[in-house]
């Protein structure tokens, strides 16, 4: 049987939720498909156990690049770090490899300022004091300090006086602190009449066959508790479309769905990036945080306590100068990451006994990440039959993409270790190790521009409306639309973009005569 609904919204993240709630509150019929389960507050598990970590977080292998992404209601936005950040003007000039600037005319920080505004406004977003910065934080900020760099507080959307400062952010927040898709545009489109349905993975997208219908979409349903099992089948049609199923399934989908659309753009699946992660520990001397830089935690060591406090709290952005040459600029972020990830900290190799030594000594890692300018390297091979990558089991699969990076892309990577080297050895403060490439190649939990938005349909394959080029009413909202690294954690620049994009969607529903095009607040944003 065949559904029929105003909208579909593929995928339930920042790019997905924010269509969704302007459409359901502006009266169309909006069915949002998400591919992972709903998880709740009380369902969230304080564990490193695979089986809890991969209900709602998978890790994708691909060749040279392994990514990061929530799989939940809410997507990545229940898992991530909650740092909330513009990207920096620069960062819209970019060329990158082409020689040509890669975002759309149409948008600079300065068009997307409003938007921003609107997002921050409606999550919202905090920047927090220096009393609010966790001691890790307090250690990044001090170093920098020492070495003749500033550091400051990052800006986050987290409800501060709510946070209990458990460090669990990876598993989700048990008591709603974070400010995800969960606590903000997914319960006001829900409220406007919203239809969210978890454990649906989107297959394809063709040509609907009900006159005043443009598209068809086909689903899956998942099992609960393995999600490689499918239940049961659909399909829905639509007027419009939205497709915000991650840089990582975004392209799988369209990729599949060529065939059925009479082709898509062959920028389609290409053009990855990974936001130029680069992620190092600094294995820290407790005695000299105390002697150099005067901290200390307690009687136990002067960096005894890493994991208390917030995921990330400070940044130093003083290698974004504007001056600096294109894949010399980025930021350094000091983070924390569960013990599960322990393993990739480089040096020497990935195993053996001076990798058991270095792990011994987990308490007193300082994990920094460097976010550089990348080159777009990434592209997307044959789809597979179903899903957006072969799924080994829950929260583990194998992606069809491979990453080999440009020599200007380890450039990057190369001076952003090296600044990290001078702040965190100068005095013998830490000796730092890079993640190693053996395991799994790259990290990235920032996936962007596998469908990218710009003016030159030869590099893009989105309008800088954000229509799948040569496909009507097919809108694409989420980080594929992305066109380069952004320096800075990409959540806030995705939401932004979103925002921007559901007005012109809004705008073409009221020309298909579906909704009244009434001005519409974001969500908790009255005046």
């Amino acid at each position: 049987m065949t559904e029929r609904c105003d909208v579909v919204v593929i995928g339930s993240g920042f790019g997905g939720a924010i269509p969704a709630y302007y459409t359901a509150a502006a009266g169309a019929r909006t069915v949002v498909l998400e591919r992972g389960p709903y998880v709740t507050a009380a369902d969230v598990r304080h564990s490193m156990q695979l089986g809890s970590v991969g209900r709602i977080v998978d890790a994708i292998e691909g060749d040279g690049l392994t990514v990061i992404a929530g799989n939940c209601v809410g997507g990545s936005s229940v898992v991530y770090f909650a740092a909330s950040l513009r990207a920096p003007s620069v960062t819209f000039e970019r060329t990158g490899g082409t020689g040509k600037r890669l975002w759309p005319a149409a948008i600079s920080r300065a068009t997307l300022d409003p938007y921003y505004r609107r997002v921050e406004t409606a999550l919202p977003v905090t920047t927090p004091d220096w009393p609010d910065v966790s001691y890790a934080g307090g250690v990044f900020a001090a170093a920098c300090r020492h070495t003749g760099h500033t550091a400051n507080p990052v800006p986050v959307a987290v409800d501060l006086p709510r946070c209990t400062n458990c460090n669990w952010m990876l598993s989700g927040c048990h008591v709603d602190a974070k400010r995800s898709m969960l606590v903000s545009y997914l319960p006001g489109a829900t409220a406007h009449g919203a239809d969210v349905r978890p454990l649906h993975e989107v297959q394809t997208i063709s040509p609907a066959s009900t006159p005043g219908y443009r598209y068809r979409v086909t689903y899956t349903v998942l099992d609960p508790d393995d999600y490689r099992i499918i239940t049961s089948t659909g399909c829905l049609e639509a007027r419009v479309v939205v497709l915000a199923a991650g840089a990582v399934g975004t392209p799988v989908v369209l990729r599949r769905s060529a065939p059925l659309l009479g082709g898509v753009p062959a920028a389609v699946g290409r053009h990855l990036s990974g936001n130029g992660d680069r992620i190092s520990v600094a294995d820290v001397s407790e005695d000299a945080v105390a002697g150099l830089l005067g901290l200390r935690r307690g009687p136990a060591g002067a960096y005894d306590a890493h994991h208390i406090g917030r995921a990330i709290t400070a940044m130093t952005y003083d290698y974004l100068d504007a001056g600096r040459p294109e894949f010399e600029r980025f930021s350094l972020q000091q983070l924390a990451f569960p013990a599960l990830t322990n393993l990739l900290a480089g040096a020497p190799g990935w195993y053996g006994v001076a990798k058991k030594d270095l792990r011994s000594r987990w308490r007193s890692w300082l994990t920094v990440l460097a976010m550089t300018e990348d080159d777009n390297e990434g592209t997307f091979g044959v789809p597979p039959l179903t899903g957006s990558f072969t799924r080994v089991t829950n929260g583990l699969g194998l992606g069809g993409f491979s990453y080999a990076p440009s020599a200007a892309t380890r450039r990057g990577w190369a001076h952003a270790d090296a600044a990290t080297r001078r702040i965190f050895t100068a005095g013998g403060l830490a000796t730092v190790h890079p993640w190693t490439e053996e395991v799994g190649g790259a990290v990235t939990a920032h996936p962007l521009g596998s469908c990218r938005l710009g003016d030159d349909a030869a590099t893009s394959a989105l309008t800088p409306g954000h229509v799948l080029r040569g496909h009507p009413d097919l809108f694409v909202t989420d980080a594929s639309a992305v066109p380069a690294a952004l320096t800075v954690n990409p959540s806030l620049t995705v939401a932004a973009l979103a925002e921007r994009a559901s007005e012109t969607i809004l705008a073409r529903l009221a020309a298909l005569g579906v909704t009244r095009g009434q001005e519409i607040r974001p969500p908790g944003v009255t005046g």
